[in-house]
């Protein structure tokens, strides 16, 4: 099998790629050190097993894994992690295999050995686990773009747009269309995100104010580009709530 190993120690992934090696019918075929680049290395490389680290700073390794279960063709994801018992008896029982830190050499075979491509079901078990751990808010938003993921962080996001099934992404770079509801993003990104319309969120920190037009109704104005999204009325007060408190 094709291996991707991401952790964010360079000792841990020379260790990983050793054992590996000793391994007859696998291939260590890239390496990455951090979630971000776990996620662009597998639209890259195409790996049949990602061998990946929870604790990592910036993008974490259950969020990695929730982007890369969006592949085409998903690898199957072996967690890496030193969590205690009690974590690790959570994974084991939802089948998402892991590995303990150190990494022994015959737990490492038998982890291989049953790989599976992840199922709906294996997503949605990451997702839960997410929660669980206090990891359910994304820093990045994945959509597939052509035969590819693209990435694009929180941070950089002015507004999320619906429109049908789909949902515009306007961010820094240009936009992006992705398959997911706006209602379960205005819940995950309440802290930064406001419900400005029954088809909108922005981003708090983008705002620049209100503006009537000369129909009438007011929309917001954002810091650095020259959007412009209707405000209802329902949500009016709310907005305004928000601008006073800024």
């Amino acid at each position: 099998m094709r291996i991707l190993i991401v952790d964010d120690e360079p000792l841990a992934r020379s260790r990983l790629r050793a054992l590996v090696q000793d391994l007859q019918g696998h291939e260590v075929v890239g390496e990455a050190e951090n979630g971000r680049s776990a996620v662009e290395r597998c639209a890259e490389l195409e790996p049949d097993v990602v061998l990946m680290d929870i604790r990592m700073p910036g993008m974490d390794g259950l969020e990695a894994a929730r982007h890369i279960a969006k592949a085409q063709i998903p690898p199957a994801v072996i967690f890496t992690t030193a969590y205690d018992d009690h974590a690790l008896a959570a994974f084991e029982t939802r089948a998402v295999d892991y590995l303990l830190k150190p990494v022994r050499a015959t737990r490492l075979y038998d982890a291989l050995a049953g790989a599976q491509r992840h199922t709906r079901a294996q997503l949605d078990i990451l997702q839960e686990t997410a929660v669980a751990q206090g990891s359910d808010t994304r820093t990045h938003i994945c959509a597939r773009v052509r035969d590819s993921l693209k990435l694009v962080a929180t941070e950089n996001i002015y507004y999320f747009q619906a429109e049908h099934k789909y949902v515009t992404v306007r961010h820094s770079e240009g936009e992006l269309l992705i398959e997911e509801a706006l209602k379960d993003l205005a819940e995950e990104f309440v802290d930064r995100f406001t419900r400005v319309h029954r088809n909108a969120l922005v981003a708090d920190h983008y705002i620049a104010g209100l503006h009537k037009t000369s129909e009438g109704t007011q929309v917001i104005a954002f810091r650095d580009i020259d959007d412009r999204i209707e405000v209802s009325r329902r949500h009016l007060p709310q907005v305004r709530k928000k601008l006073r408190g800024a």
